[in-house]
């Protein structure tokens, strides 16, 4: 490691002055967790300025590290404890992606539902504030949240999912349908814990999109616990179901454990496959009217990507009068994975925000720029004549003296 630095992942706004020390021949070392008044923070900034993948779609970070101890996971070691940024920090950042053409926004995190327990505050009343600076036409998307934590917010979370600019959608990992393998996870949760959040969020937001995740091969994971999996998936059936063989991460308890042969391994995530592949969790939708709201290219460079209110992905005609609006569509087709729509020629696109997206590539955030205005920006007629004039006048000087250099240089040399 010699002559290398190291940046930890809160030290990311630090990156330019650790490449420059760096190159100065020096090795840095910014791995500790950024405090403020000896507690952990969120971490880096939220407006520094970035470059966005999709000028459509905004990810803001609600917070960082973890509360659990998953025997399997590594995320408690490389992040640490919970740090969650202020709300007036995450609705500043939002405000600012909006009027930067920005119509989707991403809340991300290790575990959403943990926000706020560290600063005295929760998720929904992050959520409620939001709600407040969100346009018309415009949408949230919620991240992924662990069982434990929502289970206190499932009234007031099946509110904020009925709302209008909030997608019914949440990403909630299970990982396993037995009870034991979760306690030898240390989940934190029972299977009837999970049951109830998916319940309880069904009753209250007909039509939801919920996901969720299995971990296939657990050391501790019997044959009896795996069938306990399978019949949680077969009675949920999940639009969306990501399935991974255990691996085990070095330096964590579950690593430690006698490991499950390969071969077992892979004949439970096949059997799981199997069982996700036998359900269409869309059929039912065909020739219903829904609302979409198109932000992506679709990966076939064929169709636009937009998402109803359940967050499902509805495959649209490519128009570029499209892009970045909402407008109804009819679904005509559905697929294990997709619907595919056709546009109302009664529905008008809304253009839910004033301005234009900042350019794939370009830097948002950069406030100097956005102050600025037109009669700032643009010169007088006055004003350019005279600069061209002295753009002219310079450029006859430096003649002048390239010619004058070029004189005494010869009598010098002759």
């Amino acid at each position: 490691m010699q002559g290398l630095s190291i940046i930890g992942v809160q030290q990311i706004d630090r990156v330019v002055e650790v490449v420059e020390e760096t190159l100065k021949g020096n090795s840095v070392r910014l791995l500790k967790q950024r405090k403020e008044n000896g507690k952990k923070i969120g971490g880096a900034s939220l407006d520094l300025p970035k470059i966005r993948r999709n000028p459509y779609i905004e990810i803001i970070s609600i917070n960082t590290g973890c509360l659990n101890s998953c025997t399997y996971c590594k995320t408690k070691h490389a992040r640490g404890n919970l740090g969650s940024y202020p709300i007036a920090e995450i609705v500043l950042r939002a405000k600012q992606s909006f009027e930067e053409g920005v119509v989707e926004i991403w809340l991300t995190s290790e575990d959403t539902g943990a926000y706020g327990r560290d600063i005295g505050t929760s998720l929904p009343e992050l959520l409620w504030a939001l709600v407040e600076v969100i346009p018309y036409g415009c949408m949230l998307r919620v991240g992924m949240t662990n069982p434990p934590y929502i289970l206190d917010h499932l009234e007031e979370m099946g509110k904020i999912l009925n709302h209008p600019r909030v997608y019914a959608f949440l990403h909630v990992p299970v990982q396993s349908g037995s009870n034991q393998t979760l306690h030898e996870m240390r989940r934190e949760y029972s299977r009837a814990d999970f049951e109830q959040v998916v319940d309880t969020l069904r009753k209250n937001v007909p039509g939801i999109s919920i996901a969720t995740d299995i971990i296939c091969g657990f050391p501790t994971e019997s044959d009896e616990d795996f069938d306990d999996t399978m019949t949680l998936c077969e009675k949920y059936k999940f639009p969306s179901l990501f399935i991974n063989q255990f691996f085990p991460r070095p330096g964590t308890p579950a690593a430690r454990l006698p490991q499950i042969h390969r071969q077992e391994i892979k004949k439970r995530t096949k059997r799981l496959s199997e069982l996700f592949r036998s359900y269409e969790p869309y059929g039912h939708q065909l020739g219903k009217i829904q609302t979409v709201l198109v932000t992506e290219i679709a990966h076939d460079q064929v169709h636009y990507v937009g998402h109803n209110k359940y967050y499902e992905q509805v495959l649209i005609a490519m128009d570029e009068n499209l892009m970045g609006k909402m407008f109804e569509v009819e679904i005509v087709e559905t697929g294990k994975h997709f619907l595919k729509g056709k546009r109302r020629s009664s529905s008008i696109p809304v253009k839910p925000v004033i301005a234009e997206p900042v350019p794939l590539g370009c830097v948002s955030g950069d406030n100097h720029k956005k102050e600025l205005n037109e009669e700032t920006i643009q010169l007088s007629n006055e004003d350019k004549q005279n600069n061209l004039l002295k753009e002219n006048h310079m450029f006859f000087i430096v003649i002048f003296l390239a010619f004058l250099l070029y004189f005494i240089l010869k009598q010098f040399y002759t």
